[in-house]
């Protein structure tokens, strides 16, 4: 069994979006799970839909009533709100393999199985720096997603953060960690792996194709790495 919902980096320039959430989930109607949203003990709620096979394992196998910590994808649709597209949940306690046995209702602390060494509200995103104002800690990271089983690309998406990255580092691709507080991702650590060539370079020198999470990104021209704590 996996010991962490998220996957290991295996690529320089590999893309991703993906957190986790711990909350209960509301569906907006109880007879369609599909759209809801995440309710933290904080009282925040999440706007969130249910994508792919959690679907199936929420009706067959968790308490609704009780909080979960779900594994997400962060998407950014208005400002200063949040929108997560929930693709799993990370309860190994109960769920030694997914759907293979009957979640029991959680307790009123996570059993330690189900606690992650980041802890709560954890998200991991990988991407361009397109934008970033250090002086009002506004900034912008462009996402690539890997390309479809027919062949089609995806749109590259854009997610509003919150933290403090230097102008120097835009337009370079950035590794971060950060943490969700209410309804913003705000960054805790991040590090620039390198710059990032751009489309006008097309079929010239130094021109690449961004790699995109689990798939095949060219290497950097070359390797310009700050790492950078921020305060938890």
């Amino acid at each position: 069994m996996r010991q962490h919902p998220i996957s290991p980096v295996t690529e320089p320039l590999q893309y991703r979006a993906i957190g986790v959430v711990r909350g209960s989930y509301v569906p907006a109607d109880p007879a369609q799970l599909t759209r809801g949203v995440i309710r933290t003990a904080e009282g925040t709620e999440i706007e969130a839909v249910v994508l792919g096979r959690l679907l199936t394992l929420m009706r067959r196998h968790l308490d609704l009533e009780t909080p979960h910590l779900w594994v997400v994808y962060p998407r950014s649709r208005e400002e200063n709100q949040l929108h997560l597209q929930m693709v799993g949940v990370w309860e190994p306690s109960t769920l030694s393999t997914p759907g293979a046995e009957a979640a029991e209702p959680a307790a009123e602390a996570p059993a330690a199985a189900d606690q992650l060494p980041e802890g709560d509200d954890y998200f991991s995103i990988r991407g361009e720096l397109i934008f970033t104002r250090p002086e009002t800690g506004d900034l912008v990271i462009k996402v690539r997603q890997q390309p479809r089983p027919d062949g089609n690309r995806p749109v590259p998406f854009k997610l509003q953060l919150r933290g403090e990255i230097p102008l120097e580092h835009l337009r370079h691709f950035v590794s971060l960690d950060l943490r969700r507080q209410g309804q913003q991702l705000a960054v805790e650590r991040f590090e620039v792996i390198g710059p990032v060539a751009q489309r006008g370079n097309r079929g010239g020198r130094g021109a690449r194709r961004p790699g995109a999470d689990k798939g095949g990104p060219a290497k950097p021209k070359g390797h310009d790495r700050a790492v950078t704590r921020q305060g938890r």
